[in-house]
């Protein structure tokens, strides 16, 4: 397989060797679903790897269980070698992969360059477009700056190859992992359980999970509830806002008090919390279960999430002030540039962990 920047045969081969000493160690075999799912084979090809890194979600319970962690000449450290090949998961199954390359080496960096690429495009079209802007009375209506067809032609585009990156990607993910079980309703329905209730980030008998310290505590779960639920909730006022338009007819701006604005209302405000405490955690974690390697991609999605989330309510606080001609361009960029590298980082990772689960779910009721 073709190296993607790092020694990937050499990562691949350290986490192999841990998964044989767990196998034959069995300590942790309750944990997590990674322990259960590793004792069903006696042998690791790099597509078990590939399955079992996105099963994981990096707590660290084995990690401080473990006898034979570093400083052990043994090296078992299953979420630090694990957040490696999850890394190198977003780049090899990225479709076109070529995209996931430009993203590989510093993530974070080229994200920032996106997003002030897209907000110079908008600003210099819009700049000959309107004579008055940016500073005239538009009277807090954001289609009087962006027309709504042109917005919804540009993110309709963009959206679409998005669907198109995040199914690809998940279709070559799964059919890597996946070869032998046929496909059942109840794996998927479980799949689906797991995954959006967060059932292994609770920690071992969901006492909380040893994550940024080697300490209980149930905060990363409470900070990815917020952050998924938040998203969800920003998703479901957009779509409320299209149904208004065109449906309804019923035009923008809402009142505070409409479905539209509560739920984008509620969402921006739950993404800051959960994006703010997801990073927090991150910086603070303990540096033995960090990968390098995924930082870049990590934080930019973090910090991409926050700033979505922030610009809209800062632009929801202040549309009718002479400045809303800024914070509406400003927070399309930041959606813009956050759909654009939604393929390629932390964010396809959900979908690779659902087909995990599925994979996991399917592997359990077997004898």
């Amino acid at each position: 397989m073709k190296q993607i920047g790092f020694d990937e045969k050499e990562i691949y081969e350290s986490a192999k060797n841990s998964c044989v000493i767990c196998n034959s160690c069995r300590y942790c075999e309750g944990f997590c679903a990674v322990f259960p799912a590793m004792e069903k084979r006696r042998s690791f090809e790099w597509k078990d790897i590939d399955y079992l890194a996105n099963l994981c979600h990096q707590c660290g319970e084995c990690f401080y269980a473990c006898q034979y962690a570093p400083p052990h000449e043994f090296n078992v450290n299953i979420p630090s070698q694990f957040s490696d090949i999850r890394a190198m998961s977003y780049q090899k199954f990225a479709y076109p992969r070529w995209i996931g390359k430009v993203f590989e080496k510093n993530g974070f960096f080229v994200s920032i360059v996106l997003l002030a690429c897209i907000f110079a495009v908008f600003f210099m079209a819009f700049l000959s477009h309107r004579a008055d802007f940016p500073l005239g009375d538009y009277e807090g209506d954001f289609y009087r700056i962006v027309p709504y067809h042109l917005m919804v032609w540009t993110f309709g585009i963009v959206g679409v190859f998005v669907f198109c990156a995040l199914g690809a990607g998940f279709v070559r993910f799964f059919s890597h992992i996946q070869k032998k079980e046929e496909i059942t309703s109840s794996s998927i329905c479980q799949a689906f359980f797991d995954a959006f209730s967060l059932k292994y980030l609770g920690g071992h008998n969901n006492d909380g999970c040893t994550y940024p310290k080697d300490e209980r505590s149930s905060l990363r779960k409470i900070f990815h509830h917020f952050t998924f639920y938040g998203f969800l909730s920003c998703f479901v006022a957009t779509s409320l806002g299209a149904f208004y338009e065109h449906f309804l007819n019923l035009h923008a701006p809402y009142a505070f008090l409409s479905l539209p604005k509560l739920f984008g209302t509620f969402g921006g405000i739950s993404l800051c919390i959960g994006t703010l405490g997801l990073f927090i955690l991150k910086l603070i974690a303990d540096a033995r279960l960090k990968s390098l390697k995924t930082m870049g991609m990590d934080y930019a999605f973090i910090f991409s999430l926050f700033i979505v989330s922030l610009s809209g309510l800062i632009l929801m606080i202040f549309r009718e002030s002479q400045g809303m001609a800024f914070l509406i361009l400003f927070h399309l960029s930041t959606v813009l540039a956050l759909f654009i590298m939604m393929p390629y980082g932390k964010f396809i990772h959900g979908f690779y962990r659902l087909g995990a689960l599925i994979k996991y779910n399917l592997e359990i009721k077997k004898p």
